[in-house]
């Protein structure tokens, strides 16, 4: 421990299929002549692989191991991918910690439930990393966003996602919200115009604030729901014409997996997700809850 105390203390968490390295330049970046203490812990290549539990549990020791060690610095997270989604599962077990905590900025994590999860563990029998980032985290992220500054920065290279993570994913009520454009996934792990972002956001800059009506609201209700990719919107058949001129578009893919999509009165995507077979019941019941309460009398 120095004998200097630091202004603040930097956690900075990579994610799945990836080492530190990516996110200690990051923090290098972002902390600059600040006198802050880096934090970013290498969770192994390999176990980021089998389960999230094992990881959320080491990054619980180390955080505490500081924070005890330093009780009146704050503490700046940062996290890439399911780098994101390890500490938001720790904000959710210790909601003492929340007042030591100045920020939290997900970048490219898949709060929603990785689109890619659901495609590798359809029915959540539970096949390792896949059932856990498959997991839909947002009532989490919302109830913590409500009370600790919270950022989500996405990167959009195809008009939708990152090439791994979709855009609509990361979204988090509450928070403050950067579409990044012709940033990757991997990308977004270092890249300068990140690291611009966040020291903007820290300095009180004001970014999108994320705001769900109630529409969107209760599609996140479904159970087993995933946000997913707009790049289907153009093949969804209008199901439901909204009494905000908006209208409510579905579509079932060769899989048959049902894709639902909220636009806007000009025509614009607001919303796009789907469900596994196991819940197109439940959608199919939340579509008829949503034609008797949003949609305009007298349509189909």
């Amino acid at each position: 421990m120095s004998s200097i105390e630091p202004e603040f203390l930097l956690f900075a968490q990579h994610g799945w299929a990836d080492d530190n390295r990516a996110m200690t330049h990051l923090s290098q970046q972002l902390v600059g002549d600040d006198h802050a203490l880096i934090v970013a812990p290498n969770l192994d290549y390999i176990q980021t692989w089998i389960r999230i539990d094992p990881l959320i549990q080491t990054v619980e020791a180390t955080a505490a191991i500081y924070m005890t060690d330093y009780p009146d610095v704050p503490l700046r997270i940062v996290g890439h991918s399911m780098g994101g989604l390890i500490w938001l599962e720790l904000l959710n077990r210790h909601p003492r910690w929340w007042s030591r905590i100045h920020s939290l900025v997900l970048v490219a994590s898949p709060v929603g439930g990785a689109d890619l999860g659901r495609l590798l563990d359809p029915l959540k029998v539970g096949l390792g990393i896949a059932a856990d980032l498959g997991n839909n985290r947002k009532p989490i992220a919302e109830m913590i966003a409500a009370t600790i500054p919270t950022l989500v920065i996405a990167g959009d290279i195809d008009h939708g996602s990152d090439g791994t993570v979709p855009v609509e994913c990361t979204k988090v009520p509450n928070a403050q919200f950067v579409r990044l454009p012709q940033l990757s996934h991997p990308a977004l792990r270092n890249h300068p115009l990140v690291a611009a972002t966040i020291r903007e956001f820290w300095a009180g800059t004001t970014f999108e604030a994320v705001d769900y009506d109630d529409v969107v609201r209760r599609l996140h209700k479904v159970p087993g729901i995933t946000d997913g990719h707009w790049r289907d919107f153009d093949r969804a058949q209008v199901a439901i014409r909204l009494n905000n001129g908006g209208t409510i578009r579905t579509w079932t893919n060769l899989l048959g997996i049902n894709h639902v999509f909220v636009a806007s009165p000009q025509g614009q995507c607001l919303y796009a997700g789907f469900v596994g077979w196991m819940h197109a019941l439940e959608l199919q019941q939340a579509l008829e809850e949503i034609r008797r309460e949003h949609a305009v009398k007298g349509t189909a």
